[in-house]
């Protein structure tokens, strides 16, 4: 080795290091600003993979909007399309959309905490503390929280896979597009991502029980949150040793689930372009189905077009509120949702204190829950508002798809890839906005609290 290369080594090392420290303080400094930079870099890594001639079937490959529609989608596990994804992407199209989703099924904090491992070899406590805070774990689980995340992933994927395997090779498909439709479908499922890689969709499986069941339970583990896995994993089915967030996410989530059966059911028992030409058996799996997705995964076997729109409304609900904290589910969180509603309880009962199996809420849990809960009305509110305006389309459409961006679910009405490049960047931001979690951006844009010597007063202004 000449001096000239030595001096050239290790001056590339240098430049290693300092990038590594620079990236490390950045890390404890600001490491929600660090998730959603890293988060929007895969995006972009995706959208170029996807622009390559290899990824589409057509000549010439994807344009860059369709690349970066379905990029921001794939990452941020929701499912809207302005091309059907079936026929328009290859196989090696195909992989990158489920890579996509399996990076943004392991979420934000998770993510931007696996990069500070890599880069610094630990954890730092803001870093622990912000991963904590998004998982609802305490600091010293973190480190375990990780693991389970990737362990659990796994796991769940590859069992998916086998299981969905046995269903794909009855559609006359070979054991190498069956495995390959197997494996897409178990990440698309787990991540909540809501993709389908068959042409014609999930039609074909309507009242198939084998095929929607493993759905419904592969888009409840993967909904309803890591920490709620990693808690029932410690403690099995010792219900007293349940942490209260274990407690509330079960508890809200099957509730809802319950509540959304017994509506959808009742709205379009009688649809003819829906439930019609279905047997009683076929609509209850159906409506089990539908509400079970419409949560998180977004995946449908039917048209929802045809949809009562009290249907849509019922969705548009439920979609908002989402699944679990730290899950591969969007929307403002079930937690955020029984806070809420806990505390309306609490005020018509005149407690002072919002209480929850034996525990008292603390004041700042309710102060979060409204703030997430606002900051998603008005993003859905300001998108659907700019679309109307852009598009002319009616409003019970465009809320519907706004909220299926925001709340990165992925259902549709089918007016996605008939709206105006505008109104789908829109949905992109949307969609980013949504996986990022609303706290987490507002964490990104400030970071830290004002610490006031002085303070005003108390004082009660007139409420409703």
């Amino acid at each position: 080795m000449t001096a000239n290369t030595k001096v050239a080594t290790s001056h590339n090392i240098d430049n290693y290091q300092l990038l590594r420290h620079k990236i490390y303080i950045w890390a404890k400094r600001s490491p929600a600003l660090l998730a959603l930079l890293i988060f929007g870099s895969f995006i972009l890594i995706i959208t170029s993979f996807l622009t390559l001639p290899i990824a589409a079937t057509g000549p010439g490959g994807a344009n860059f909007l369709s690349a970066l529609f379905t990029a921001t989608s794939a990452v941020c596990v929701t499912g809207l399309t302005v091309v059907d994804t079936a026929s328009y992407w290859t196989p090696f199209g195909k992989t990158v959309i489920a890579l996509g989703a399996q990076v943004g099924g392991l979420g934000v904090m998770t993510l931007a905490s696996l990069l500070g491992l890599a880069v610094s070899r630990h954890l730092g406590f803001t870093s622990r503390f912000l991963t904590a805070n998004e998982t609802k774990s305490r600091l010293g689980e973190v480190a375990l929280l990780l693991r389970a995340v990737v362990i659990t992933s796994l796991t769940m994927e590859l069992i998916l896979t086998f299981a969905f395997l046995g269903v794909y090779l009855k559609t006359e498909h070979s054991l190498l597009e069956a495995l390959g439709h197997s494996a897409f479908f178990a990440i698309s499922t787990f991540n909540n991502a809501g993709f389908v890689s068959i042409e014609g969709g999930l039609a074909g499986f309507v009242g198939n029980w084998g095929f929607g069941i493993l759905v419904i339970l592969g888009t409840i583990i993967g909904a309803i949150g890591f920490p709620v896995i990693l808690n029932l994993a410690t403690h099995k089915f010792h219900v007293r040793n349940w942490s209260l967030h274990t407690k509330l996410t079960l508890t809200t989530y099957f509730a809802l689930l319950g509540i959304s059966i017994a509506l959808i059911a009742l709205l379009e028992w009688t649809n003819s372009a829906t439930f019609g030409e279905l047997n009683t058996s076929q609509k209850l799996l159906a409506s089990a189905f539908h509400a079970t997705t419409a949560r998180s995964s977004g995946l449908a076997t039917l048209d929802l077009s045809n949809m009562h729109e009290s249907t849509w409304l019922v969705l548009d609900i439920l979609m908002f509120i989402g699944g679990g904290s730290a899950g591969t589910g969007g929307g403002i969180k079930v937690t955020t949702f029984a806070v809420l509603i806990l505390a309306i309880i609490a005020e018509a009962r005149g407690d002072q204190d919002t209480e929850c199996f034996g525990k008292r809420l603390a004041y700042p849990a309710l102060r979060l829950a409204i703030s997430v809960t606002l900051l998603g009305a008005v993003l859905v509110g300001s998108a659907s508002l700019i679309i109307l305006h852009l598009t002319g389309l009616p409003l019970s459409m465009v809320l519907f798809e706004v909220i299926s961006a925001f709340a990165t679910c992925g259902l549709s009405t089918g007016i996605t890839a008939q709206l105006p490049a505008s109104a789908q960047i829109i949905l992109i931001v949307m969609m980013y906005l949504g996986r990022v979690g609303t706290m987490t951006f507002a964490a990104a844009l400030a970071l830290r609290t004002r610490p006031r010597v002085i303070r005003y007063p108390e004082d009660r202004p007139l409420i409703g």
